[in-house]
């Protein structure tokens, strides 16, 4: 055996890199390694959601994340300063889109009670994939965390107590096995993961090129009688989507006559491409594995759950698997958790993955170009021009609604908590830089602080009032930023039973 690891995460992706970074904060000897010897700069997601950006946000990493939204809103003011666009919207976007039809501003109600307390991490979601990437690749070497590049896993053996495996010419000794090497993962197929769904029916392009002929074609979603298109934000960037069934092979290079005949194809209009920057094809492969955990190997992002990219979730939906399975794994692999824990890591993340699935399959189903498809979204671009639709779409697809059922029914237990502003000038989540849960005591309370005495070490208590007096007393708040108890008045009714549930047995 070449070396031994705690954990060995297969792919360098965000999720791979945000689990991995996870698992070492928690103390954890974790391996990263990369198929790939350099980085994907492949255009992909454009933006975050709510409850990644929260998350980015207790690990301290809120300051790049506002130096990286202000560079690309330079870069776009830049590109746009002084130039006449074609038919730009006069209405400020929202910032999501359903099925290509826009979500507005003017159409949200912010004072929805969703979107109270978010912090100020909510405001900083322009930051695309590669941004997050080259953030989370900064934050690995800071930690310490080995990526290595260039070297792909040949095979692996579970043997219930390890897993032995085979890292190009290396053979890696490992507790656990993490397979976050995309939706074809070799880890998934290997391990033997179910991976029900539906087969594709489109075929779609991403890609920023150096065209000419496109001058006068409309920025934004348009849909046509040969399908939908996305013009911009930017010169040379565009989406185009076709339903002709997927394409006859995915891993053929994206060509600059493929990319000319696809806008055609769309726009109707005749284009030529002199440069390809970025491209790629996709589908709306739909499928999901029925539990991301055998044995000793475990899913994360796009292995154990794939989709079309419309309503832009797939990158939140990975860094949501990230966070909620490394404090978890980290705890079992520390002895402070039985393995059991592990289990509740499939039950709180398979139904956030099954409704994005369920979202991106309805939006397939209205960008359809038959008539029943197109009257369909025609009603539904009537209903989404109203406050009240807007406001429930951008709701669901900003993620401030994801919550995981705990069995209480505290309004807050389950879902992200609230980032509160502290008597002492700070904000609640940041608390969470060392990676630990947080037991927030609002009232000074000794009974409070005595329940969790046994737990000193895995839970750390945060005794200070709230700026602004709410009716809240306490909050029991898990490293992945779930609320996992909470009391409204003095009292501490299910304190200990949460401890021991998420924390394991207290120290005698």
């Amino acid at each position: 055996m070449n070396e031994t690891r705690d954990v060995v995460v297969v792919g360098a992706g965000p999720v791979g890199l945000m689990l991995a970074c996870e698992l070492r904060l928690a103390g954890v000897d974790v391996l990263v390694v990369e198929r790939r010897t350099e980085p994907d700069m492949t255009a992909k997601a454009g933006a975050i959601n709510v409850p990644t950006a929260q998350a980015l946000d207790r690990r301290g990493l809120l300051p790049e994340m506002i130096e990286t939204q202000q560079r690309a809103l330079d870069k776009m003011a830049a590109i746009f300063g002084g130039a006449s666009v074609p038919q730009a919207p006069r209405r400020k976007p929202a910032g999501a889109h359903f099925a290509g039809i826009m979500l507005w501003d003017d159409n949200v109600d912010v004072t929805d009670p969703a979107f109270a307390d978010v912090g100020p991490a909510a405001e900083y979601r322009f930051i695309d994939q590669q941004a997050i990437e080259a953030m989370l690749t900064r934050r690995a070497a800071e930690l310490g965390v080995p990526v290595r590049r260039g070297v792909e896993v040949t095979g692996f053996v579970d043997d219930g107590v390890g897993v032995t495996v085979d890292c190009g010419a290396r053979k890696v000794r490992a507790a656990w096995l993490i397979g976050c090497d995309g939706g074809r993962s070799g880890i998934r197929k290997r391990a033997g993961f179910d991976f029900p769904g539906l087969d594709p029916e489109i075929t779609g392009h991403q890609a920023i090129v150096e065209m000419t002929g496109a001058e006068n074609v409309p920025l934004g979603w348009h849909a046509t009688p040969t399908g939908v298109y996305v013009n911009g934000p930017m010169p040379g960037r565009f989406l185009t989507v076709e339903f002709d069934g997927p394409p006859a092979d995915r891993d053929a290079p994206v060509t600059a006559a493929e990319l000319e005949a696809s806008f055609e194809a769309v726009t109707g209009v005749k284009v030529s491409i002199s440069q390809v920057l970025s491209a790629t094809r996709f589908t709306d492969n739909t499928r999901q594995s029925s539990d991301y955990r055998r044995g000793r190997v475990l899913l994360a992002g796009d292995a154990a759950h794939v989709h079309s990219p419309f309503g832009g979730q797939g990158l939140n939906l990975g860094i949501g698997d990230a966070v909620n399975l490394g404090w978890k794994l980290a705890a079992v692999i520390r002895g402070r958790s039985p393995e059991a824990l592990l289990d509740t890591y499939t039950r709180e993340r398979h139904p956030i993955g099954e409704w994005v699935l369920d979202w991106t399959r309805a939006q397939i189903a209205i960008m359809r170009t038959d008539p029943r498809s197109r009257a369909m979204r025609a009603v539904t671009e009537q209903l989404l021009d109203t406050r009240d639709a807007t406001t429930a779409v951008f709701k669901k697809l900003s993620g401030v609604l994801h919550r995981y059922d705990l069995g209480d029914a505290h309004p807050l237990v389950g879902a992200v908590t609230p980032d509160l502003e502290l008597a002492d000038g700070t904000r609640l989540a940041e608390h969470f830089g060392d990676g630990n849960a947080v037991l927030l005591d609002l009232t000074e309370s000794a009974t409070v602080r005595e329940a969790a005495a046994a737990w000193d070490g895995r839970v750390r208590v945060v005794t200070v009032k709230l700026a602004q007096p709410r009716e809240l007393s306490a909050l029991l708040i898990r490293p992945d930023g779930v609320v996992a108890w909470a009391a409204d008045s003095a009292g501490v009714d299910g304190l200990s039973a949460a401890l021991e549930r998420w924390f394991g047995a207290p120290a005698h």
